[in-house]
């Protein structure tokens, strides 16, 4: 067998993007920063300090992808020196070049984002539609796509509410993934969700289609300051639900806040005191009343619940089918996988570059191959 000892195009295409971090910009930034954070009195200053340690920590990451992007491609032009001098690196080549590929379109995605809240952490909502236990666990589902994301960016993933479904899945979950700009990457998840199968649940083994809503919101910190009267709220406290355990159905420890301007709901349930449950909420209120103002500041035609999309046919953002073919389809961005239990696996990587690149083009659909030949 041959080898092309031509550097493969999308290598070159990518190679290049390590001139987006600028280097010694990013290192005069960091400079600065580390002259602020040496003065003792900051500290003393969380809405100084927090901030300051957010840009440190981002442009540290930054430099340290500069240097692994600038590594790899050295590495990947020391192995084609070799094949012109009569070396066997064909096998380094097939295993470096696509790794190359995947992380320089991962450090492309962080380059898309740009917006205010994008760095932050991600607060999920997951929604089954109409169609009782089937969209219920379709509901499920999903919410394990996500979490199974989270755990493949190696992000913390916090459940803060579930409610099971009267036979399988959940009626309603809300769960937080802590991570770096694991807002931005899951932003253009919000929307409905549409699966097609072989029921599980029909004898008959038809084939039934079900919708599932999902909302992504940031978590905000407490250096941003969300105004909300005490008389604006309504504070209702439950019994936590779940599958069995110590403590479980014993007390109305769990939480649920109504903000009655807007409607917004907020509840926790997965700590063992109200006082935790209701801090907590409290937290994913701030979160959802800070991004129901970044929308009126937009003016958006609609307000944050009309984003919502009707949980029925024809709202969708994506279909995932699975009978009579199979098939993960964004009807935005027209992105295609065909393996959908590598999708339903947490493999959203297509999906995410694919709504920023949209996002980045304003709002123009782009055409993304998925399974570009390298």
């Amino acid at each position: 067998m041959t080898l092309n000892t031509r550097t493969p195009r999308c290598a070159r295409r990518f190679a290049i993007c390590g001139s987006i971090f600028d280097s010694p910009r990013l290192k005069r930034e960091l400079a600065v920063i580390e002259e602020k954070t040496a003065d003792p009195a900051i500290w003393a200053d969380p809405a100084r300090s927090q901030p300051l340690m957010r840009d440190r920590k981002r442009i540290e990451n930054l430099l340290a992808d500069d240097a692994e992007l600038a590594r790899r491609t050295e590495d990947i032009e020391a192995y084609f020196e070799l094949a012109r001098e009569g070396e066997d690196t064909e096998g380094d080549l097939a295993r470096e070049i696509p790794a190359l590929v995947d992380f320089a379109e991962k450090l492309e995605a962080k380059t898309m984002l740009s917006e205010e809240s994008d760095p932050l952490n991600a607060i999920v909502v997951v929604h089954p539609g109409a169609g009782g236990t089937e969209s219920q666990d379709w509901a499920e589902m999903l919410m394990r796509m996500y979490i199974r994301w989270g755990e493949r960016q190696n992000f913390k993933v916090e459940i803060n509410e579930v409610q099971d479904g009267d036979e399988a899945g959940i009626k309603s979950t809300t769960f937080t993934i802590s991570g770096e700009f694991a807002y931005g990457l899951l932003s253009g998840e919000t929307g409905v969700h549409r699966l097609v199968r072989i029921s599980p649940f029909d004898s008959a083994k038809r084939r039934h289609t079900s919708f599932a809503s999902v909302f992504v919101s940031p978590e905000i910190d407490d250096t941003i300051v969300i105004d909300i009267k005490p008389e604006e709220l309504r504070i209702d406290t439950y019994r936590s639900g779940g599958k069995g355990g110590q403590h479980v159905n014993t007390t109305d420890s769990a939480v649920r806040i109504t903000h009655i301007p807007t409607g917004l709901v907020a509840g926790c349930q997965n700590e063992r005191s109200q006082h935790k449950n209701k801090e907590k909420a409290m937290k994913l209120l701030r979160s959802r009343l800070y991004e129901y103002e970044l929308e009126k500041k937009k003016a958006v035609s609609k307000k944050l619940e009309d984003s919502k999309l009707d949980i029925k046919f024809g709202s969708q953002i994506r279909s995932y089918v699975m009978q009579p073919y199979r098939m993960v389809k964004d009807l935005r961005t027209r992105v295609e996988v065909g393996d959908v239990d590598r999708v339903l696996d947490g493999d959203l990587e297509p999906f995410i570059r694919g709504y920023l690149r949209m996002r980045r083009e304003g709002g123009v659909p782009a055409a993304v191959a998925v399974d570009d030949d390298l």
